[in-house]
């Protein structure tokens, strides 16, 4: 997809520009399909979803990672690095939920998912 396109070339930036996204466009022969924007205020909501996409991308990418150490953690049966890695796990969580990146069940969820396969080594 093209946003994934922006947010790998904006992983570092917290800018995307138009000339970027039309680039993209041109580069994957989309510009048939899709006309960009011609009001000024569609040109900054492209802009804007674009580099809400990055930090969302980076935001859910810190969560993933968290539980992925956990879960490694608890296959190697080491019941004190994953409980120490939870509340890191919870912070990434939440940090999510607030955001909006994931709805507050399945924040909840994951965290109660976190707990339960910790507590089941010990």
């Amino acid at each position: 997809m093209l946003l994934e396109s922006v947010s790998r070339l904006a992983k570092k930036q917290n800018f995307v520009s138009i000339s970027i996204i039309k680039s993209l466009y041109y580069k994957k022969g989309l510009i048939d399909k899709y006309i960009m924007p011609i009001i000024k205020a569609q040109k900054k909501s492209v802009r804007q979803s674009a580099r809400r996409k990055v930090f969302n991308d980076r935001r859910r990418r810190a969560m993933r990672e968290v539980v992925k150490q956990v879960k490694e953690l608890v296959a190697a049966k080491d019941h004190k690095g994953a409980n120490a890695l939870i509340p890191s796990a919870y912070k990434a969580i939440d940090k999510a939920v607030k955001r909006g990146v994931i709805k507050a069940n399945t924040g909840a969820r994951k965290k109660s998912q976190v707990n339960r396969i910790v507590k089941d080594i010990a």
